[in-house]
Parts: structure tokens; C-alpha cells; sequence
């Protein structure tokens, strides 16, 4: 695995894990106890995802567009995918469904 790639993988994974401890301790009145220890998951826990958090996003955006990866990608514009002369969708008078028909 490459040194970016492990950041991401590792970034991602203790970011959602520490999201989720607090929306459980939030909407459940308690979060799980953490798995997994040593001083990578301390490195992780205790030091990257605080500061992480602490970084204003155009600094955050900044330093991942300075790394490789796919959010570097750019896409392809797909213009007008349904045709030129898709009009809608035929109702035949009647009103779409989940419209207010009063």
C-alpha cells in the first residue's frame, strides 16, 4: 500500500469511527468502548482526528488537493443525457404523482 493511500484508509477509518462514538453517545446516551489500541490508533485517535477537526476546510481542502488520488480526477461533463428533445415525462392531463391535485 502506498504512503497516501494508507494516510486516506487510515484518516477516513478513524474519522467515521469517532463520528459514529459520538452520534451513538448522542442518540443512544453511550458509545461503544473503542477497539483495537497501541500507539497508532492513539496517534489516529488522540492527535490526527482532533486536529483534523481544528484546521479550517480551505486548509483541509488544500492539502488533500497535494495529494494523489482519485479527487484529483477530473470528470467528464454529460451533457443533456436524456436527448435533445426529451420533454418530460407524458402525465396524458393528469397531475405527476406526489403533486397536490386540489
Amino acid at each position: 500500500m502506498a504512503f497516501f493511500e494508507w494516510v486516506r484508509t487510515n484518516s477516513q477509518r478513524y474519522l467515521m469511527e469517532t463520528s459514529e462514538r459520538e452520534m451513538a453517545k448522542r442518540y443512544l446516551g453511550n458509545a461503544p468502548p473503542e477497539e483495537g489500541g497501541g500507539p497508532e490508533a492513539f496517534f489516529w485517535r488522540r492527535i490526527f482526528v482532533p486536529a483534523y477537526r481544528a484546521v479550517p476546510w480551505r486548509w483541509r481542502r488544500s492539502i488533500m488537493g497535494l495529494m494523489p488520488g482519485s479527487h484529483r480526477r477530473h470528470w467528464s461533463y454529460r451533457p443533456d443525457w436524456k436527448g435533445p428533445d426529451w420533454k418530460g415525462p407524458d402525465w396524458k392531463g393528469r397531475a405527476p404523482p406526489g403533486a397536490n391535485s386540489t
